[in-house]
């Protein structure tokens, strides 16, 4: 450490080790003082701190010691505690073991039990799969019978007969509903062949009014699996948009269970791209196609029901019309055969009087000759008869001599 003593003067300082004294300016002496109290300050605190540790190691081990005291007693306290919780243990585990005892034996019990009804139960179940199996295997065997059956039938029906069955199906599912969806509707068979040819079915709506809004031709195709050729739905499409034209329906609707593995025709198809408002459906999508047209036709009763006003009116100016012309036609048919008529009725007056006047004229000849005749009779005596005729005078003179004889 530099020594700085008030003997010198404040800007000479003298080193410790060698006796030399040093020169110095004023901010260097300053710095210099400053050095030496921040080690004398440093010192201090150094003392201070190490007499705080002191202090505070004497208070360790004197709380060390209090604790360890304190630690004594609580173990003390402890080991009797832990004495009688280890007591209190044993007891709870006798019981414990008592109760695992109990429980195990309940549940070796109801292990068994469960054991015997499970066998039980497995026996049962045996019992239950064989009568299952027979009875699945009797089923089995009626379905494939049925089956067998059912091809052998449709084999032996002619394509008329499956068509017809068909018709029945969808007669059979309409008549059903009839009463409840198409009330005033008309469905019934298309037995009017003048066009040629005929559909299956025709369908007629009719408002309350009597208007009719909608009307389909309906056409039913089946065939059979064991039919050598087969018919596609297009094959009929011609036929069908014919007989609906013929019989003046709005729709055509083709039912059928021909190309059952098109995945063209699954439901309702829309083939107005080749025939206009044709449809093909699948027997089970028969009722739906008819109520999904009508519902579609529906808001047209008022449209429909004033065209058939004015249809009306047409239709009586028109029969009026011709009616008018028919009388006309008529009279003048009537007044040509009365005209000929009447011409050969003074034709035949004309020959009657040419005939009267012969009748005439041969009646006055006759009166001539009659009157001839009477003035030859009235002339004729019997002397006239007899002059020349010897025989009949005596004849008539004995039969004059006899009248005389009579009278006499």
């Amino acid at each position: 450490m530099t020594d700085i003593t008030p003997n010198h003067t404040p800007n000479t300082i003298k080193c410790p080790n060698c006796g030399t004294l040093f020169t110095i300016d004023e901010a260097q002496y300053a710095d210099i003082v400053q050095q030496v109290r921040t080690a004398e300050f440093e010192g201090e605190l150094h003392a201070r701190l190490a007499a705080a540790e002191k202090a505070k190691e004497t208070e360790i081990a004197l709380a060390v010691a209090s604790a360890q005291q304190q630690a004594q007693q609580t173990s003390a306290t402890k080991d009797t505690e832990i004495q009688q919780l280890k007591g209190e243990l044993k007891a709870a585990a006798a019981n414990q073991e008592l109760a695992v005892a109990k429980a195990l034996s309940a549940a070796e019990k109801g292990l068994l039990e469960a054991k015997s009804k499970l066998e039980l139960q497995a026996a049962e179940q045996k019992v239950r799969e064989a009568a299952l199996k027979e009875s699945h295997a009797m089923e089995l065997a009626v379905k494939d019978e049925l089956i067998a059956r059912y091809k052998d039938m449709k084999a032996k029906l002619s394509v008329k007969l499956l068509g017809e069955t068909l018709e029945q199906h969808c007669e059979i599912e309409f008549n059903r509903m009839r009463s409840l969806a198409f009330p005033n509707a008309e469905f019934a068979k298309d037995n009017d062949a003048s066009g040629g040819t005929k559909g299956d079915y025709v369908f007629r709506d009719f408002s309350d009014d009597g208007v009719e809004y909608v009307s389909i031709m309906f056409e039913m195709k089946n065939e059979s699996d064991a039919s050598s050729t087969r018919k596609k739905n297009s094959d009929f499409f011609a036929k069908l948009d014919k007989d609906r034209n013929d019989k003046g329906c709005e729709y055509a609707v083709l039912v059928s269970m021909l190309e059952e593995d098109s995945e063209l025709y699954t439901g309702i198809t829309d083939v107005s791209h080749a025939y206009p408002k044709m449809f093909v459906i699948r027997p089970q999508f028969f009722l739906p196609m008819i109520a999904l047209l009508r519902n579609a036709a529906q808001d047209t009763i008022t449209v429909k029901a004033e065209l058939e006003q004015l249809s009306k009116q047409n239709i009586d100016v028109t029969n009026f019309e011709n009616e008018l012309e028919d009388f006309k036609a008529a009279f003048g048919r009537n007044y040509d055969l009365a005209k000929r008529k009447f011409d050969t009725a003074i034709e035949e007056i004309d020959k009657a009087i040419d005939r009267l006047q012969k009748v005439k004229d041969a009646l006055l000849g006759s009166g001539n000759n009659l009157r001839l005749a009477n003035d030859k009779a009235t002339a004729l005596t019997v002397k006239k008869l007899t002059r020349g005729n010897e025989t009949m005078k005596q004849k008539f003179s004995a039969i004059e001599a006899s009248e005389q004889r009579i009278a006499d």
